[in-house]
């Protein structure tokens, strides 16, 4: 399946991790991906078009052939950066306004696997380190509870 969406990719001592990044045009999806590859452990996987695919109890993401290696900055033009041409999905992020301070646990299903996800404004300066939060597993909630 393709989906409309931007892919980056984290590296981790298990492989690389890609986060779908998801919403409308315009919702900064394509800046989020620019501010967390510019850490050297983060790479694009694909921006605007990304294909998704199980295999046994995984989900994939690779780029649109196309458009493999590309970034759209907004005001600035396409650029061409590294990428990678396939990493293991482990989050969604949802480009949008949580609805909740402190959201449960969500999961969106993506060609029959339910996938993490998280809501966040993509354009707050610390989307970057929400998503990094979210993909080791911090638990910040316990740590205010009683």
């Amino acid at each position: 399946m393709t989906v409309h969406a931007t892919a980056v990719a984290h590296r981790t001592a298990g492989g690389w991790q890609a986060v779908i990044l998801r919403g409308p045009s315009g919702s900064g999806k394509s800046d989020l991906a620019l501010r967390l590859i510019r850490d050297l452990s983060w790479r694009l996987v694909g921006d605007d078009r990304i294909h998704l695919w199980r295999s046994g109890d995984g989900l994939y993401a690779a780029p649109a052939e196309r458009l493999a290696g590309l970034l759209e900055v907004r005001h600035v033009g396409v650029m061409t950066v590294p990428y990678l041409t396939l990493a293991r999905v482990a989050l969604v992020v949802a480009c949008e306004p949580p609805s909740e301070r402190l959201p449960e646990p969500d999961t969106e299903t993506l060609a029959g696997l339910p996938i993490a996800r998280l809501a966040l404004e993509a354009t707050t300066a610390s989307a970057p380190d929400r998503i990094r939060q979210a993909l080791t597993g911090f638990e910040a909630r316990s740590r205010l509870e009683p």
